[in-house]
């Protein structure tokens, strides 16, 4: 398939072709899925090394493509951020005990697309007050995919997402943003969940991104640890994110990276 068909926007931005989503929908199929299986794993006394260890697999059984390992020197198939990492967290030793909670981040090559989600899991018992910061957060990531159809700006995102998340008095996460994707991991437009209604770049049906909001219950201000990938919370308190990849149609959108299981929000499935 020629990566450069479709035109590109003055922005920058690529408009994909209707046949181009069936591409995405199976690279974020296989991305979920593996989300999906890791949960049962997730529990205290596992090692986020191990958990890493589980999608690397899981890669590999499948015959994809890890988009992570080997991206910048980066060397694990997830990013996996505990309570208060609010992204980019790299797998290893540390263990997880009881109430932590932790984004998982996968993204998957197939067949040359490029499959990018993560979600929020519970170690063992989930606090009152973790289970409201993961509601919210996952609660505005839906109030952004809610405003995505033609017409409509990237602004009015980011508005959705913000108002949402303030009126519940916790912040948004500015450092980092959702990104273009398609054939390539990373491109035009930067997807802020912040912002103005009626800003930035114009929704065209055919353009594919990330939205993935990080969440703080303290203050928005992030810093990058000693390893250049670690981001944390500066105040350290409590982040949480949770990332699907879509697409503009027609009408509205198209989410690619659905859980098949429905289980993209961690109480989901749960006996308790």
């Amino acid at each position: 398939m020629d990566e450069t068909r479709g035109r590109i926007t003055r922005d920058g931005i690529r408009i994909h072709e209707d046949a181009d989503f069936a591409g995405m929908a199976a690279a974020g199929r296989v991305a979920a899925e593996i989300l999906d299986l890791i949960g049962p794993l997730v529990s205290p006394g596992v090692t986020t090394g191990a958990l890493d260890d589980f999608i690397t697999q899981e890669v590999a059984r499948r015959g994809v493509i890890s988009a992570t390992i080997g991206y910048k020197g980066y060397r694990h198939a997830s990013c996996i951020s505990v309570n208060h990492v609010v992204c980019h967290g790299i797998p290893g030793p540390k263990t997880l005990k009881d109430g932590d909670i932790l984004n998982i981040d996968v993204t998957v090559i197939v067949d040359g697309w490029f499959g990018d989600t993560s979600r929020m899991y519970v170690a063992g018992d989930l606090p009152r007050k973790s289970g409201r910061l993961i509601q919210v957060t996952h609660d505005a990531l839906m109030k952004g995919i809610e405003a995505v159809r033609p017409g409509n700006t990237f602004g009015d995102i980011g508005h959705a997402i913000q108002t949402y998340v303030e009126a519940q008095r916790m912040s948004v996460v500015r450092d980092f943003c959702g990104h273009g994707l398609g054939r390539v991991f990373h491109a035009p437009p930067n997807v802020l969940h912040y912002g103005r209604p009626g800003t930035a770049a114009v929704l065209e049906e055919g353009m594919f991104f990330t939205i993935e909001p990080m969440v703080n219950l303290g203050r928005p201000e992030t810093k990058v640890l000693a390893d250049d990938w670690t981001a944390v919370t500066r105040d350290k308190s409590l982040s949480a994110q949770f990332e699907h990849s879509v697409g503009v149609t027609a009408t509205g959108c198209e989410v690619f990276t659905l859980s098949p299981a429905g289980l993209f929000h961690p109480t989901q499935g749960r006996a308790d």
